[in-house]
């Protein structure tokens, strides 16, 4: 595995991160047991998570088997780099009672300690505003936060899914404040398929040290070998790639992608992470491997050198906005 820094931070953390989203709802606790044992092996070291995890009646069993699988001790929690939000409603079912959802200081607190007690663990290393709380000012978020760094509860912050003035202005008042670090890490929708984060969520997070940790790298399964799945194998797609090859614009760059690469004799789904690792900025995209198999063809990604004339075909496949504010001015 390679290593980088997290944003402006001395924290070493791998080009690739685990995703757990799928572990409960579509992994069972032994089988998310031995991805996270063989992505430990492998030199990952950021596990990523959300107290959400679980969905439905379920929110927070995804937490839940990473606190089980911590719990059986061999130095796991001591070499893993643990990352979980916090917004979302935690209420199994119907409406959340007043300040159990979002970033109040009043739920950051409750959250935290529901997420610790889950986790089966002493402290949070990334602390991530899942959404854009648009009621709560930034000078009580970071009241919050300061407190619970000072009780040794979390050690860094990172947001997700946030725009680029946001990413300033939360900056910018944990500077006015003083005495905390501010936001290091931002966790964005980001690939080949998807490229408006290059306008300004990108261009933010690396003027004000954040690294970028790309979220559905594959773009819902589109970037990995769709159409090739349903000639060879009958596999009928399904969600975002069911809705992206429904439009014929879209199936024939997605066909034309996976022309390119069979030329060059390799794999879509490792290309789309490989190239994710040449975008700057970038620290590592979120992987989500349902079985040990994914998680293989993802480790592949970080060995795979991807040459300047690939890079150029891909961009004439899938261009992306352009540099801002070029993008959107003269």
């Amino acid at each position: 595995m390679k290593y980088t820094q997290l944003g402006r931070t001395g924290l070493k953390v791998g080009r690739l991160v685990l995703g757990t989203m799928n572990f409960g709802p579509q992994t069972d606790e032994a089988d998310s047991h031995a991805i996270m044992d063989a992505a430990l092996d492998a030199g990952i070291n950021l596990f990523d998570t959300a107290n959400v995890y679980g969905w439905g009646e379920n929110k927070g069993r995804t937490e839940s088997i990473i606190g089980n699988w911590f719990a059986k001790g061999g130095e796991r929690r001591d070499k893993v780099v643990l990352a979980t939000k916090v917004y979302g409603n935690m209420a199994a079912g119907g409406e959340a009672w007043p300040n159990h959802d979002k970033l109040s200081a009043l739920n950051i607190r409750r959250a935290v300690d529901a997420s610790l007690k889950r986790l089966r663990t002493d402290h949070i290393d990334l602390y991530q505003f899942h959404h854009v709380d648009r009621d709560t000012p930034f000078e009580e978020i970071w009241q919050a936060v300061d407190t619970l760094v000072q009780q040794g509860k979390i050690l860094y912050v990172g947001s997700s899914n946030f725009p680029g003035y946001k990413i300033a202005q939360a900056n910018e008042i944990a500077a006015r404040r003083g005495g905390t670090i501010g936001l290091v890490s931002e966790q964005c929708l980001y690939n080949l398929a998807e490229r408006r984060a290059e306008m300004e969520i990108i261009p933010a997070a690396r003027e004000y040290g954040l690294g970028v940790i790309p979220w559905s790298p594959l773009n819902g399964g589109v970037l990995g070998g769709v159409i090739r799945k349903q000639v060879e194998g009958g596999r009928r797609a399904s969600g975002r790639a069911a809705d992206a090859l429904a439009d014929a614009a879209t199936r024939a760059r997605i066909q034309s992608y996976e022309d390119l690469l069979d030329k060059h004799g390799l794999e879509p789904g490792e290309v789309a992470l490989a190239w994710l690792l040449t975008r700057p900025g970038v620290t590592g995209p979120i992987v989500g491997p349902r079985t040990a198999g994914q998680l293989e063809s993802a480790l592949r990604a970080v060995e795979l050198e991807l040459g300047e004339e690939l890079l150029a075909e891909l961009d004439e496949i899938f261009p992306g906005p352009g540099p801002s504010p070029e993008a959107f001015a003269w």
